[in-house]
């Protein structure tokens, strides 16, 4: 996994403390893949809780994991207990790492 110990605790706790509930969140994509270079982080954040507006909570997850981590290409996915299951959120699930 090509993230810093400091790094995934750093996404960990940003998405904690957006979210105000509890939640997992995956590592997928080529960051899972020691032997690659570069790469945007896809993260895959799901929880059991439900948003009124899913797309304004992942702007905020978005932002403040921008601003938390510096300016880095990131893909976040959000899957809240009113999001369909999708065929993305299980290839993330299956080929990434849990944080």
């Amino acid at each position: 996994m090509r993230l810093t110990s400091e790094q995934e605790q750093i996404i960990k706790s940003t998405v904690d403390r957006v979210l105000e509930a509890e939640s997992r969140v995956w590592l997928f994509g080529s960051r899972v893949d020691d032997e690659l270079r570069g790469g945007d982080i896809d993260l895959l954040i799901e929880t059991e809780a439900a948003f009124p507006n899913r797309a304004k909570m992942l702007c905020r997850i978005y932002g403040a994991l921008i601003y938390a981590l510096g300016d880095r290409k990131l893909d976040v996915l959000l899957k809240d207990a009113r999001t369909r299951d999708a065929p993305i959120f299980n290839i993330a699930k299956r080929t990434g790492v849990l944080l």
